[in-house]
């Protein structure tokens, strides 16, 4: 009871501080610019003007029918990518006020982050990478700037959405610096994708993104982690006696439950108050961090040692467990496994008859593999797909195939 009497004491503090501009918060007005010159709006500072942009595009709206974790015909009340994606950046704009930081950057690349992902999330990430792999892969950040620089095709002067360089960066760096011995992944997609888009020389690569970017990788996490227990609740795979077991949730089921509310309700307490305690988590350790490291400016969050923007250790590690938990209990759960496989043949077919069947692309699409060597016509074939929606990608392989996986 004493430490839930010092979250609560906590998080009201981190509510009461007025939100002062961090020193090393993004400045709108000192921005790097586009790549492409445009007049500055009148209206609107450049990162709200790219919100604006993302929030506009075709990608986006193709979310709404795209997996978060569950197929779009198993409820109605399920995560999609799009309402995923606000919610990443409602958790984002929240820590980004009370960091000092840009807001609408932050929220720019909370609403942007997963617009690369390819129908049936990761699963089709995994038939897409397998069928690239001969022409180095399938990586969805690397999806998504293809997509804000050149797939996006509105504005009479340019290719893409022209964002700003800063949120460029933030998308493409959002997990960590991309090139130098002390990188986390294996990043030749994404570098070559940046390459192409003549960008390698822009984005700092060698060094963190800004806070503005770090704070919308963290929203990601928790929002992702939280209403994946929601929605494995929701379809049968969780119950509440799962997670008086699980990390980080087991802290919140007893005192949740006290309220006695139906267990309905009783969900929704438990992962509201999880949120809460995560983000202030998140705000008290950055405070931390960005003191002891003696962040003073935008360069000193580049040339960090380590990111400033953090869950705080034991955060990290009960997350950690939370995340084991529920790859165990949702996302390798057999139904969701075999609803996966399915999902993953349907993109793997789709992708190896436009390759041998181009002419079955939409006319557009078609036309631009024509008289194009292997590797660009498996590049179109690849954007095409990864742009469709789930209930598309079924639709089509129901046009193209005598007999279709059925999701369920």
């Amino acid at each position: 009871m004493a430490a839930n009497k010092k979250r609560r004491s906590v998080a009201a503090a981190l509510v009461r501080q007025p939100p002062a501009r961090a020193p090393y918060a993004v400045d709108a007005a000192a921005s790097a610019g586009r790549p492409i010159g445009e007049p500055a709006c009148p209206m609107r500072t450049p990162f709200q003007r790219d919100r604006d942009r993302l929030v506009h595009a075709s990608a986006f709206r193709r979310l709404t029918h795209k997996t978060q974790v569950f197929i779009y015909h198993e409820g109605d009340h399920y995560r999609t990518r799009l309402t995923h994606s606000l919610e990443v950046a409602q958790i984002a704009r929240s820590l980004a006020r009370m960091l000092g930081l840009d807001e609408d950057l932050a929220e720019a690349l909370a609403l942007g982050h997963d617009f690369g992902h390819p129908p049936f999330g990761h699963a089709g990430e995994r038939a897409l990478d397998t069928a690239m792999a001969a022409f180095g892969g399938f990586d969805h950040n690397a999806q998504t700037l293809r997509i804000v620089t050149q797939l996006e095709r509105k504005y009479a002067a340019f290719d893409g959405l022209n964002l700003s360089l800063e949120t460029l960066e933030g998308l493409v760096k959002h997990n960590g610096p991309l090139v130098g011995a002390d990188t986390e992944f294996h990043h030749d997609v994404l570098l070559d994708a940046i390459e192409r888009a003549g960008l390698t020389a822009s984005l700092h690569l060698e060094r963190f993104a800004p806070a503005e970017a770090q704070v919308a990788a963290l929203a990601d996490d928790i929002a992702y982690n939280n209403h994946d227990i929601d929605d494995g609740v929701r379809a049968g795979l969780l119950t509440l006696d799962d997670l008086a077991l699980a990390p980080l949730a087991r802290t919140f089921v007893a005192e949740a439950r006290a309220t006695g509310a139906e267990p309905r309700r009783i969900i929704y307490e438990i992962t509201r108050r999880m949120i809460t305690a995560m983000v202030a988590d998140v705000v008290a350790e950055t405070r931390r961090r960005a003191g002891a490291m003696n962040i003073g400016t935008l360069d000193d969050v580049r040339n960090a040692d380590e990111p400033v923007v953090a869950f705080s250790g034991r955060m990290a590690a009960e997350l950690a467990g939370l995340k084991t938990f529920l790859f165990q209990r949702v996302y390798r759960h057999p139904r969701v496994m075999a609803v996966m496989a399915g999902a993953e043949q349907i993109v793997r077919e789709l992708f190896t008859h436009y390759q041998t069947e181009p002419s079955d692309l939409p006319a557009a699409w078609a036309e631009r593999t024509q008289g194009r060597p292997a590797a660009e016509v498996a590049q179109v074939i690849c954007d095409f797909v990864a742009g469709m929606t789930d209930r598309y990608a079924v639709e089509e392989h129901r046009r193209l195939f005598d007999a279709t996986p059925e999701l369920r």
